[in-house]
């Protein structure tokens, strides 16, 4: 044998040697070839799908809560009021060096009827402040929906 003459065992290819700065068809390594990547489209449009099946359901459930609502009796019974809450939600957002805050508050009101049942009602920020706990009258109401009360007079008012 010769020196300068080299002996390979295979041939090489031309797909076994990669220089840097080549073309990688198989996205080199910015893009490895492994599941990860090759998942994404379907890891992005799994989560669209979520997304989109979450909004949708929101909707529906709201629909069908109108609904059953519409659908029901409107009562009026005796009842107390046994509790007050509310839920305060804090929404930031940042937007290119603009701060905005949005607070939203929801009111609930508890009532108890004779029968010792008890339902919570959302109620809006007037109803609310006109409303204290102890209080007793008639309750009107349509399904989930809080539609009046009308206190009975207190003695306090009747006595002067």
């Amino acid at each position: 044998m010769f020196e300068d003459e080299m002996i390979f065992e295979d041939e090489p290819s031309g797909n076994d040697i990669v220089f840097e700065g080549d073309a990688d068809p198989s996205g080199g390594a910015f893009f490895p070839d492994n599941a990860l990547f090759n998942g994404m489209p379907a890891f992005v449009m799994l989560f669209f799908v979520i997304v989109i099946g979450i909004f949708l359901f929101s909707i529906f459930k709201g629909i069908s809560t109108w609904s059953k609502n519409e659908q029901s009796p409107r009562l009026s019974v005796k009842a107390k009021i046994t509790g007050k809450r509310t839920n305060v939600q804090h929404h930031n957002s940042h937007a290119h060096e603009h701060h905005h805050s949005h607070t939203s508050t929801t009111y609930y009101v508890t009532f108890q009827f004779e029968s010792t049942d008890r339902s919570e009602f959302t109620v809006s920020g007037s109803e609310y402040g006109k409303l204290a706990e102890g209080d007793e009258g008639m309750l009107t109401f349509q399904g989930t929906r809080f539609l009046d009360f009308q206190r009975n007079p207190s003695k306090e008012h009747t006595d002067a």
